[in-house]
């Protein structure tokens, strides 16, 4: 017997009272509370006008269908339909979600170029918007044809510009070169009567050299000191550090003097002049700073120079304390006027497309040495600056050069350890690998009377200077304190008888022997 509602045998049977009919009884009930009728005769029915049915447990009959086999055959030919159909709408699907991803991918790749020339367009006035506001004349508080102090930054009188877009520039006039030859008579002349001086630290007193301070000049959350310089008649002590700080600190009392706050980006060269009353630094914000001594010794910001176009990294002056040369990365160098921050003339040399990484003037002070990321020492003429001579055969960007005081020697530092070179046969006499090959020579750098020479890397090496054919005898190795493995600066101090280093930690280590530092604080 089959359900009055569903058709089906049921499972659990009931009939009406008042009809006799029956039903499933999950069924009926449901019907009864939604309508409270009988569902077939539509006469009034409860849930007591229901009786349970008892019977045995019931088998299902087979379907008609699967009775036979033409009716089996029947039933998979729908399955199969069914399947078919189901496939065919994935497969719709799937061929409409590979159209919309492919859309999705052209639009994003639409949008990355968009944003690429915008990136491109910003860069491009920015530029131009910088170069406007070096032509704006702003008001001079100086004599004419000198630039003043106006808020930290330079006041330039109009300036020309050349037919290609570039300034022009006065360029480096009869007078200054001939300032700059009287230099280079007078330092040369006192080369030739020159003496180790007798208060220069002793070999043996070198090697017995300890750290004797640390100092944390930095901020924390930027650590890392790039580069450093000392005056010697001051004993004061200038760093550049990744903090965008540059610091004047006092060794004698181990107090900071000034902490000079302006760049936007690492410090990357600092140097003294004028006898220690103006500090210049270059930064990777493509800027360059004179900072002055005020009379509460504080160092405020005199002129705010813009006149490269990548990162600066180098700053050099002049033996004269007239003049001064910055490297940038934007393969040119700059030489200035100290006492306007007016950029004489810019140098660029158009066979190479390496940036500079390091410049110092030789001590005469009428060669220039600049290093380039490319690997290559070139030395330039000042008073022509045309590029007299080309050293290669380093490894990686050139990351230091020093000049030794005999005029003589020069030293340079990159991936693949340092290199001296003999400038009078212009050719490598010698050359130091104290490193592995992923290890670069950070620093390298002679002491004033170029008795001594020291690079830094993963720890710092002492050696002291011979001719070209005599040994250069290593004499003291520091480990590099800070724990980074990285000393990226490093310079004697007068007459030896400390070395200051920085490293990629905020603290400034000063190397010497204890007992002469005590009686000295």
């Amino acid at each position: 017997m089959n359900c009055s509602i569903s058709g089906e045998v049921p499972e659990d049977p009931v009939v009406s009272k008042k009809s006799g009919l029956l039903f499933e009884k999950r069924l009926i009930e449901r019907h009864i509370s939604d309508y409270g009728k009988c569902p077939v005769t539509g006469e009034p029915l409860t849930a007591d006008d229901i009786i349970p049915v008892k019977t045995g447990k019931i088998v299902k009959p087979r379907p008609v269908q699967a009775a036979s086999i033409p009716g089996m055959l029947g039933m998979f030919q729908i399955e199969w339909d069914g399947l078919m159909l189901s496939n065919f709408a994935l497969e719709q699907q799937l061929h409409t979600a590979r159209q919309e991803l492919s859309h999705a991918l052209y639009q994003h790749d639409a949008a990355c170029r968009v944003i690429a020339r915008l990136k491109k367009e910003r860069d491009e006035a920015r530029g131009l918007l910088a170069q406007a506001e070096r032509q704006i004349p702003m008001a001079a508080t100086t004599a004419v044809g000198t630039t003043a102090v106006s808020n930290g930054k330079r006041v330039a009188e109009d300036e020309d510009m050349g037919p290609d877009g570039k300034k022009i520039r006065p360029g480096i006039s009869h007078s200054v070169i001939e300032t700059l030859t009287e230099c280079n008579a007078g330092l040369s002349q006192q080369r030739k009567k020159r003496q180790i001086p007798a208060t220069l630290a002793p070999v043996d007193a070198v090697e017995r050299y300890t750290q004797l301070n640390s100092f944390p000049l930095h901020k924390t959350n930027k650590p890392g000191i790039l580069s450093l310089d000392i005056h010697y008649a001051k004993d004061i002590i200038a760093t550049g550090g990744v903090d965008s700080n540059a610091v004047v600190f006092d060794r004698p009392s181990g107090q900071i003097i000034s902490t000079l706050s302006g760049h936007s980006k690492r410090v990357t060269s600092v140097k003294f002049a004028a006898e220690g009353e103006l500090v210049v630094s270059g930064s990777a914000d493509k800027t360059v700073r004179v900072w002055q001594s005020s009379e509460n010794r504080n160092y405020d910001c005199r002129h705010v120079l813009k006149d490269h176009t990548a990162e600066v990294q180098a700053v050099t002056v002049h033996a004269t304390n007239n003049y001064f040369v910055t490297a940038s990365l934007d393969s040119t160098w700059c030489f200035y006027d100290l006492s306007s921050g007016l950029c004489l003339t810019q140098v660029a040399d158009a066979s190479e497309s390496e940036g500079y990484t390091s410049a110092a003037f030789h001590p005469d002070g009428l060669i220039l040495g600049t290093g380039t990321s490319g690997s290559l020492v070139k030395i330039w003429d000042v008073k022509s600056q045309a590029n007299v001579a080309k050293f290669d055969g380093h490894v990686g960007s050139v990351t230091a050069i020093s000049f030794s005081e005999n005029g003589y020697f020069l030293a340079t530092a990159a991936q693949d350890g340092v290199k001296l070179w003999d400038l009078r046969k212009l050719k490598n006499f010698r050359t130091f690998t104290p490193y592995d090959e992923n290890t670069p020579t950070q620093s390298v750098e002679f002491d004033h009377s170029g008795s001594y020479l020291a690079l830094g890397g993963s720890d710092i090496r002492v050696y002291q200077v011979a001719s070209v054919k005599a040994e250069w005898s290593p004499i003291k190795t520091f480990p590099d304190l800070s724990g980074t493995g990285k000393a990226t600066c490093l310079k004697f101090g007068p007459d030896a008888t400390y070395i200051a280093v920085g490293s990629m930690d905020r603290n400034l280590r000063i190397f010497g022997l204890p007992g002469e530092d005590q009686m000295e604080d």
